[in-house]
């Protein structure tokens, strides 16, 4: 099965993320996790959009191409994880920036991912 409808959902979901990001780096909720992406939101928001937008129309045309290999599969599954989480950190921050979250609560859940993250991850 070729990976056409979750290659172009990868990429909406990574351009809301760009855009997201984008929103709350300039309002003063949030600031950019990557530190890569950080330095070229320095620059200014279009460097950071248009390599955002380019990260991830390489990646699209890549899933494209190679869609039926066992391992785009895999990573596509992952980069889908990742996103899809990405897109619950904008909603816990989105939540916060309306005031809907308290402060606290926002820390305790910032100590609870980091610690759920460090485990996976080792």
């Amino acid at each position: 099965m070729h990976l056409s409808r979750q290659t172009l959902l990868l990429f909406a979901l990574n351009f809301l993320d760009a855009v997201f990001t984008i929103y709350w780096v300039h309002n003063g909720f949030a600031s950019e996790g990557n530190q890569l992406m950080a330095g070229l939101l320095e620059f200014g928001y279009m460097p950071f959009l248009l390599v955002k937008i380019t990260v991830g129309a390489v990646a699209a045309v890549v899933l494209w191409h190679w869609g039926s290999l066992r391992l785009a599969k895999i990573g596509l599954a992952l980069t889908m994880t990742i996103y899809i989480s990405l897109m619950g950190v904008h909603f816990i921050t989105g939540l916060s920036a309306l005031g809907f979250i308290s402060e606290a609560l926002l820390n305790d859940f910032s100590q609870w991912s980091s610690v759920f993250f460090a485990f996976h991850i080792n």
